[in-house]
């Protein structure tokens, strides 16, 4: 029997160079913690902090790490030392409770970090990188397997189209895609940093918020229809999982800045 799993390596940019080694292994103690009380109700994942300032996390479905390492990457409280995503999604034959992910070795572990390798050597680092060239399934059980190439260009095309425009976009436009991402209404924005509802209006549109979380959307559609057709036998709709997962991550941030 197999699973669809999804797995992120995090890495931080600048982080030898720094004298913030304490602060940011704080931090990243502090993601893991977040982390685990967003995936609680949502189903056995597992995250781990490890080699200074390394994140890997495995979970079930083959959009879930994406959904997580968004939000982390809106979040983020480090501007200088910036995280960066090797990830990748498949099928693994044992259940991740099974799993000690310290030892375990699986082929789509090491895309994501060949995928986070790749990203290491470039000189305009993208925020996300999908691997996806090596699936070592039947393509008679999988059959999108057989243009996995053609869908990791076109995925890490987005994504690199996605970092462009959020590259490009200043302080406060920034601060109004992350809190709409959120909060999912401009007037909430508005009220939150005590703007005009046309002036966030304004910075929405600037700062093409629209298009940056549409293409986070329609990658995470893209990705759960993936799933439904590859396992068909499975009743529970990949999407309301998916759904259910960003609510929780949504409420748990709204806590935090206390909406």
């Amino acid at each position: 029997m197999n699973f669809p799993i999804s797995i992120f390596i995090l890495d931080v940019s600048n982080s030898s160079s720094s004298d913030m080694g304490e602060e940011l292994t704080n931090y990243l103690d502090e993601l893991v913690n977040r982390i685990n009380v967003w995936t609680k109700d949502f189903g056995h994942c597992k995250v781990k902090h490890r080699a200074g300032d390394e994140i890997i996390f495995v979970g079930y479905g083959y959009s879930t790490a994406y959904i997580i390492a968004f939000f982390i990457s809106r979040v983020w409280k480090y501007s200088d030392h910036t995280p960066y995503f090797g990830l990748s999604f498949g099928d693994s034959d044992r259940e991740l409770e099974e799993v000690d992910i310290e030892k375990w070795i699986h082929p789509l572990i090491k895309q994501a970090r060949y995928a986070n390798d790749l990203i290491k050597h470039e000189q305009v680092r993208p925020i996300f990188k999908f691997e996806l060239d090596q699936f070592y399934q039947n393509s008679a059980l999988f059959p999108y397997n057989q243009f996995r190439y053609e869908l990791e260009v076109l995925i890490n095309s987005l994504l690199r189209l996605q970092m462009t425009m959020i590259k490009e976009q200043t302080p406060i436009q920034d601060q109004v895609c992350t809190y709409y991402l959120i909060l999912q209404q401009q007037k909430a924005v508005a009220a939150l940093l005590g703007k005009t509802a046309p002036t966030i209006s304004s910075h929405y549109k600037k700062g093409k918020c629209e298009v940056i979380i549409n293409v986070f959307n329609e990658l995470i559609t893209i990705l759960d229809s993936l799933q439904e057709k590859s396992y068909t036998d499975n009743p529970e709709k990949t999407t309301s999982k998916s759904v259910s997962l960003m609510e929780s991550i949504r409420n748990h941030l709204k806590e935090i800045i206390n909406l």
